[in-house]
C-alpha cells in the first residue's frame, strides 16, 4: 500500500513498555486528510489520490483552486499532497473522503519524508564528514582545511559534484523502516520510534515501509522455512527402520 499521511512533526517525548523499559517517540500530529481528487489512466494517464491538509481562509484561494475544492465538496487547505495508486489499489476511495492515523497500526514499519533542519553554510568536515588534517607535527593552521581541489594544468580546473564546503540542510529526505509505537486515534497522533527528518512544526508524510513490503512479498512467495502444521493435527508416522523392514520379510 503506497498511501500515506500527511502530518506536522510536534517534538519527541516517550512511552513506557509493559517491562518498565522507556522508549524515545517523535509525535506525528496527522490531521485527517482530506481527499480532492482521485486520478485515474482513462482522464489524467495515471491513477493516484490527491489529498489537501490544513484550512484556509477562502480570500487566500485563487478562484481554479475554489472551483477545484467546491467541485470534490471539501474545504479549502493550506497545501496537497498526491499519493501514487498501485494496480488495484484504492478503488474504494472517492472525492471527498477522509484518510486517518487508523490506517496504520501499532509495530507498523513505515518511511517517513520530511525536509531536514538547515545548517546554514557548513564545512567539508561537518557537511561531508571529511577527516582533517593532523593536530599536530607542524600543522597549525589547517586541522579542518578540505585540502587539494585541483589537477594541475590538465585539466586545469576543478570538477563539477565536488564534495566542497557549501549550504547544509533544507533537502527533502525520507528516513526508512521506522516503527510506529503507538497510535492515538482520538487525537490524530502517531508516535513514531526513530529519526524523523525536519525540525518541530514541519510537514512530514507517512508511508508504508516499501522494503517491509518487498520482504513480505518475497517470504510470501519462496519461504525459508517449511509451514508449521496446525494444532491439533496428528503427527506423521515416523518411517520403519531398515533392520525392522528386514526382519518383517523374514
Amino acid at each position: 500500500m503506497t498511501i500515506g499521511l500527511v502530518g506536522r512533526k510536534c517534538g519527541m517525548t516517550r512511552v513506557f513498555t509493559d517491562a518498565g523499559v522507556t522508549v524515545p517517540v517523535t509525535v506525528v500530529e496527522a490531521l485527517p486528510n482530506r481527499i480532492s481528487q482521485v486520478k485515474s489512466d482513462k482522464t489524467d494517464g495515471y491513477r493516484a489520490v490527491q489529498v489537501t491538509i490544513g484550512g484556509r481562509r477562502p480570500s487566500r484561494v485563487s478562484k481554479a483552486l475554489a472551483g477545484h475544492f467546491a467541485k470534490a465538496n471539501v474545504a479549502a487547505g493550506y497545501a496537497s499532497q498526491e499519493f501514487r495508486l498501485n494496480k488495484g489499489e484504492g478503488d474504494a476511495l472517492a472525492a471527498g473522503a477522509e484518510l486517518k492515523v487508523d490506517m496504520f497500526k501499532a509495530g507498523q514499519v513505515v518511511d517517513v519524508t520530511g525536509t531536514t533542519v538547515g545548517k546554514g553554510f557548513a564545512g567539508t568536515i561537518k557537511r561531508h564528514n571529511f577527516a582533517g588534517g593532523m593536530k599536530t607535527h607542524g600543522n597549525s593552521l589547517s586541522h579542518r582545511a578540505p585540502g587539494s581541489i585541483g589537477q594541475r594544468q590538465t585539466p586545469g580546473r576543478v570538477f563539477k559534484g565536488k564534495r566542497m564546503s557549501g549550504h547544509m540542510g533544507v533537502r527533502n529526505r525520507t528516513i526508512e523502516n521506522l516503527r510506529i509505537v503507538e497510535v492515538d486515534v482520538p487525537r490524530n497522533l502517531l508516535l513514531i520510534s526513530g529519526a524523523v527528518p525536519g525540525a518541530e512544526g514541519g510537514r512530514v508524510v507517512v508511508r508504508p515501509s516499501v522494503k517491509a513490503a518487498g520482504k513480505a512479498r518475497r517470504q510470501k512467495l519462496m519461504p525459508n522455512k517449511a509451514p508449521v502444521a496446525a494444532k491439533g493435527a496428528a503427527p506423521k508416522a515416523a518411517p520403519a527402520a531398515k533392520g525392522a523392514a528386514k526382519a518383517d520379510k523374514k
